[in-house]
């Protein structure tokens, strides 16, 4: 029997582990999903709706039993308070639009003709979910798609292997159906398996580039409709009318919040000359005051990474840069937790480029490159000199500046004097190798439903 386990990086231990599904268990649980979908689509739209926020609010009474256990599973620290501000601003939002987004759209009612489109639930929706922020990319998904009349099954990734656990049972103890929304444990390649049977009716998937290949591989000629959200290297660019505080201040923040571990997280930064040597001297102060340890001591400030294999590749692409020619300028003597393991010190290069892998390849760690520009074209070259295309933030007082770059940044989200963040109004989605899809808003109901024509010519 195949074992699926979460090794834990604050001490390298076991913390959970699993017996994987075998594939004719899982299919059954999947029959299970499609025979209960129909009832649950036919229950009225406000009782889905408040069925999925009475889970959203059994989830938030776990919240002391949540807390430590993100911290053993992925590392971060306890001090943060789990992730619970943005599961229910995302849960709320969602609910508060639905009606509005699964509205139908008339387009005649007269005597001669009715003509409207309707929206129609997919059927059964499978969430294959991330580890960095477990429990809010998974709710982007599974609040609307449950509230639309979709059945949900979920797959959590290993390294935070009891989260689809947890959710799934506050939902049921709140109300929902056990075979609307079901967590399966299940390996690689029986989920590819089951991707190539048709299982699904459509799957969301969030993580890496090649895991996303690898789904659109098995879902190969089954025409599952699916959305992808992959890697990043979200780039920020501090324009000379900045407020040069608050961009250190916030870039900062956006570069080694969770260690780094961020789909929009900040990993690259333009500034412009005027400012560059003011902004790198405050950003390095800002990183240095950083605590690195035991995510579980209220007193650390950043924890470790979620495995010792992801903070090998922050290393890797550090070294690299600097036998290129760049510049580490974080003292690493004042991060004597850094062991070379799981636990990585956070870090600032300047005297970077483009033919850098630090540059251009997803870090997904505590560590960012800064570069000096001399001009909006040439920051704009910067920009958009990457295969991803999540979020872009610049930094400038001036709307109509930052809205002209943000037509010719080839990026999902253009976020002016912020970052890092997800707004539930807006479509989270992503461009070239970040993806596609969308997610949240109203836009994300779109996209867990499939439209269907109604033209009645009347007697």
């Amino acid at each position: 029997m195949t074992m699926i386990q979460c090794i834990s990086p604050i001490d390298g231990s076991v913390y959970a582990e699993r017996p994987a599904m075998p594939y004719e268990q899982a299919l059954e649980a999947v029959a299970r999903a499609r025979k209960a979908q129909k009832p649950w689509a036919k229950r009225p739209l406000e009782d889905r709706v408040q069925l999925v926020l009475k889970g959203v609010a059994r989830l938030n009474e776990m919240a002391d039993e949540v807390v430590p256990e993100l911290a053993w599973q992925m590392g971060r620290p306890v001090r943060y308070g789990g992730e619970f501000k943005g599961f229910n601003e995302r849960s709320n939002y969602v609910a508060n639009v639905a009606a509005e987004a699964l509205a139908p759209i008339e387009v005649e009612h007269s005597a001669a003709f009715t003509r409207r489109i309707e929206r129609e639930p997919h059927g059964v929706v499978f969430v294959i979910a991330p580890w960095n922020y477990p429990y809010m990319t998974a709710i982007n998904t599974i609040a609307p798609a449950l509230m639309a009349g979709n059945t949900v099954i979920i797959k959590h990734a290993a390294q935070t292997l009891l989260v689809g656990e947890r959710m799934v049972r506050a939902f049921v103890e709140a109300g929902v159906p056990e075979d609307v929304f079901q967590n399966l444990f299940l390996d690689h390649a029986t989920s590819e398996k089951l991707i190539a049977a048709g299982s699904f009716n459509f799957i969301n998937f969030t993580g890496s580039v090649a895991g996303g290949r690898a789904v659109e591989r098995a879902a190969a000629g089954t025409f599952t409709g699916m959305g992808l959200e992959l890697g990043g290297k979200d780039p920020g660019y501090v324009m000379e009318d900045a407020d040069l505080d608050a961009a250190v201040d916030t870039l900062m923040d956006g570069a080694t919040y969770n260690s780094g571990q961020c789909c929009c997280g900040i990993e690259r930064i333009y500034v412009h000359e005027s400012l560059y040597d003011a902004f790198v001297e405050k950003s390095v102060a800002w990183v240095s005051n950083y605590k690195l340890g035991n995510p579980l001591d209220k007193e650390t400030t950043l924890g470790p990474m979620a495995n010792a294999r992801f903070a090998k590749v922050v290393r890797e692409q550090i070294a690299d840069a600097v036998s290129k020619g760049a510049k580490a300028l974080v003292d690493p003597k004042l991060f004597p937790q850094d062991d070379g393991g799981a636990y990585i010190a956070p870090q600032i290069l300047v005297d970077v480029d483009h033919s850098m892998d630090f540059m251009r390849e997803e870090t997904f760690g505590p560590a960012v490159g800064i570069m000096k520009v001399k001009s909006d074209a040439e920051a704009l070259d910067l920009m958009n000199d990457c295969k991803y295309g999540l979020t872009v933030s610049l930094w400038t007082k001036d709307e109509e500046r930052a809205s002209g770059l943000g037509a010719q940044l080839e990026t999902g989200t253009v976020f002016m004097n912020r970052c890092d963040y997800l707004d539930p109004a807006l479509v989270w989605t992503g461009v070239k190798e970040t993806g596609r899809g969308g997610s949240l808003s109203v836009l994300g109901f779109h996209n867990l439903t499939r439209p269907k024509s109604y033209h009645f010519k009347k007697a």
